[in-house]
């Protein structure tokens, strides 16, 4: 009986914590407070690096780095930023097609924007000049360049980027023509959402089709954050006039639209979308990109207010609930390339700090 007792006072605590009355929400939302939890965060991770720093997990790490810089004007993470760069030479990584290798170079551009040294930019224009020339050979499920929906985040916003900065075309034609290879091969028409690769994918021929323990489509939450954020990415640099511009928004819409309807009560997304009760509580990667889509979204005029800002608060509260007292992001799914298990409050991953940034800087600009 008092086993029982005990196990219900902690559901009964579980359930007061998360349902928290709007006034105690509102130290989320202000300015201070997000700038706070921003910084907490990225010191700690700053002072747990992981992987190379090319990597594409610092990819989308050192994405998020720049965008708490422009959030906070903080001298301290310029340094940081400005020491990365120095320590990888301002190189891609060494597989010249391979969408991984292109992501750190994100955040050399936008570096480059403000400071003007062209050794930050000149190792990724040398890249793409060897990429655009030399064929790519892939096989079976790797045939085409960006196989993987993960891709759309890595390297699309670093073309667009280069396109933008150097006001030429063809870093557009060539992100349009990779990104359309990859939706042709991998959206879902039914939910409006990516499969993570060709495995994935229902009645395809030749493939088993792989499912969810309720029987349904496995669609990867964080794979699908990739994309979104990607999507955002690209959309923040091409131009309004841009003659496929239309393309990108209405892909964002449709995604947007579908990750809406499969938000849990806690705000926060399960590591598979389609089969949360098979999954522990929301994972961080998945649900920060989501909430920096949402919110950028908002903040540009491309989803509806009335309807996706309570979604963006919920999912955002939700976020500052996977922080840990140290600062570190917890609850992050380790790298793989589906929905998995393996993580708890402990489980921590750069890209997941990098979501978490990108997400704080867009809560930080909503009008509430």
């Amino acid at each position: 009986m008092n086993k029982l007792f005990s196990t219900l006072l902690i559901l009964l605590l579980i359930v007061t914590h998360s349902i928290a009355s709007p006034k105690d929400n509102k130290k989320y939302f202000r300015e201070s407070y997000i700038k706070k939890t921003m910084k907490k965060a990225l010191d700690w991770q700053l002072k747990h690096p992981k992987h190379q720093l090319y990597d594409w997990t610092n990819g989308a790490f050192y994405a998020g780095v720049f965008a708490a810089y422009e959030t906070t004007q903080s001298p301290k993470i310029w340094k940081a930023m400005y020491e990365m760069g120095e320590a990888n030479e301002w190189k891609p990584g060494p597989r010249l097609h391979h969408a991984d290798d292109h992501a750190i170079c994100q955040t050399y551009i936008d570096m480059y924007r403000i400071s003007g040294e062209k050794k930050m930019i000149e190792p990724f224009h040398e890249t793409f000049e060897k990429f655009i020339s030399t064929p790519y050979k892939g096989k079976g499920i790797h045939e085409i360049t960006w196989w993987w929906c993960d891709a759309l985040f890595m390297a699309p916003a670093a073309f667009v980027k280069m396109g933008v900065t150097f006001q030429d075309d063809t870093y557009f034609e060539w992100n349009d023509k990779l990104w359309k290879e990859c939706y042709d091969l991998l959206w879902d028409k039914e939910y409006h959402l990516y499969a993570r690769d060709m495995s994935y994918k229902w009645n395809e021929p030749g493939i088993e089709a792989k499912k969810e323990a309720n029987g349904k489509k496995i669609f990867w939450s964080r794979g699908n954050g990739w994309v979104m954020g990607g999507l955002v990415r690209v959309l923040s640099e091409l131009p309004a006039d841009y003659p496929n511009r239309d393309f990108y928004v209405t892909n964002f819409r449709e995604m947007a639209e579908s990750i809406l309807a499969l938000q849990q009560k806690d705000g926060l997304w399960r590591a598979s979308l389609l089969d949360p009760a098979s999954y522990p509580g929301g994972e961080a990667s998945g649900s920060g990109f989501y909430t920096y889509a949402l919110a950028w979204g908002i903040n540009n005029g491309l989803l509806d207010r009335e309807k996706y800002l309570p979604a963006v608060e919920k999912a955002w509260v939700g976020l500052n609930g996977l922080i840990q007292p140290d600062g570190h992001v917890g609850w992050c799914q380790p790298i793989g390339a589906d929905p998995k298990k393996n993580f708890k409050a402990e489980s921590w991953e750069v890209y997941g700090t990098g979501a978490f940034l990108l997400a704080g800087s867009e809560v930080i600009k909503l009008d509430r």
